[in-house]
């Protein structure tokens, strides 16, 4: 991103959420987690269920200062730039669900890199054909619309795991071999309708990042991002009275209520690292910030490997197990007991993926995805 003059807060916050994403995501057991670090039951919102969010909110952001230089109009250049990088993100998605047994028939279709896919192809479409009312009312309808879609698309509990509209799209375009089960029965938390709300997630990205551009006072920055963000965590919380915060449905009201929480977050950061000028702490997350895409693939490429394709042998079993397990059962549980040895085990993970960001960093290696 860069603005006429580059606030280093968006770096940061970009930065933030990629290593919260890897210490949510690398827990030494999913059986030790504390609460904080684990996703909301079903309806709710833990702080783990704020980055995702806050990640294609800053895909928005980056929507609107990548194309600044395209005058942040469509055209057939531009078209073609955000077409060809969706596919791109969408099929490493696929690639990383297939590694590293590739079955075809069991494969799962979606995933958090293909709602990335479809979120900023369709937002960035959007933002760059719509001007500034437009894509409010384009934001509107999109948010509404998704809750007529949830509502009269069930006979009875429209927000319910088992009766939800956007899983029986799923099962209809996919079928159930093709579809996460993580939630006890074939349901996707990041399927094809529930991705339409997702799009508005960036609209407000992009919208946000056109505040911060015209907006040449950090402070008049600061203040209207407060103004924008308490707006929406407040029509986000009282419409989660009827239309419940719930990530796996990224229900309207959650996306109103993450991307306030998101505004907000960086007016805060805005204010200690641009105007208050406390950055050294900030630096490392700058380091993870400038190749997000790339360490998010090389983090999950990791994780499967030495879950499913490293063994060790051990005395205490007959048959070897995973390096991802002996390095939780054998180094950090017996050192920091279980909950704190899963904590450390994903910090650490944390350190190693800074450490390979901080050397592309220095070198000036920014992989482009």
């Amino acid at each position: 991103m860069s603005t006429s003059k580059r606030l280093m807060s968006l770096d940061v916050l970009r930065g933030l959420t990629i290593a919260l994403m890897i210490l949510v995501n690398t827990p030494g057991s999913w059986s030790f987690i504390y609460a904080p670090l684990k996703h909301a039951a079903w309806h709710g919102c833990t702080p783990t269920d704020l980055v995702f969010p806050f990640f294609l909110f800053i895909v928005g952001m980056s929507v609107y200062f990548s194309f600044k230089k395209y005058d942040t109009t469509l055209s057939k250049a531009t078209a073609s730039k955000i077409i060809k990088r969706a596919i791109i993100i969408f099929l490493i998605g696929l690639a990383l669900n297939l590694y590293p047994y590739f079955n075809f028939e069991k494969v799962r279709i979606m995933g958090v890199l293909q709602r990335i896919a479809l979120a900023y192809g369709v937002g960035a479409m959007l933002c760059l054909a719509l001007n500034r009312q437009k894509l409010l009312i384009a934001l509107t309808v999109i948010l509404w619309g998704y809750w007529a879609l949830l509502y009269f698309g069930a006979a009875t509990d429209p927000y319910s795991l088992e009766e939800n509209l956007a899983r029986r799209f799923d099962l209809f375009l996919f079928g159930e071999n093709h579809i996460y089960k993580g939630f006890g029965i074939p349901f996707d938390p990041e399927g094809v309708l529930s991705s339409i709300p997702a799009v508005g997630t960036v609209i407000i990205g992009y919208l946000i990042g056109q505040v911060i551009d015209i907006e040449k006072s950090l402070k008049l920055k600061i203040k209207k991002l407060l103004i924008y963000g308490v707006i929406m965590v407040v029509i986000g919380w009282f419409w989660s009275l009827v239309f419940p915060l719930n990530k796996p449905l990224w229900t309207s009201s959650y996306v109103l209520y993450t991307a306030g929480l998101g505004t907000l977050f960086l007016a805060l950061l805005i204010f200690l690292i641009d105007y208050k000028q406390y950055q050294t702490w900030a630096k490392p997350f700058v380091h993870f910030g400038s190749n997000p895409l790339f360490i998010f693939v090389f983090s999950g490429l990791y994780a499967k490997t030495i879950s499913y394709l490293i063994k060790i042998p051990v005395s205490d079993s007959a048959t070897p197990i995973s390096l991802y397990n002996y390095l939780f059962t054998k180094v950090f549980a017996p050192i920091f007991g279980n909950m704190n040895g899963s904590l450390m085990f994903a910090i650490s993970h944390i350190i190693v993926f800074w450490f390979i960001c901080y050397l592309l960093y220095r070198k000036k290696i920014f992989i482009k995805i």
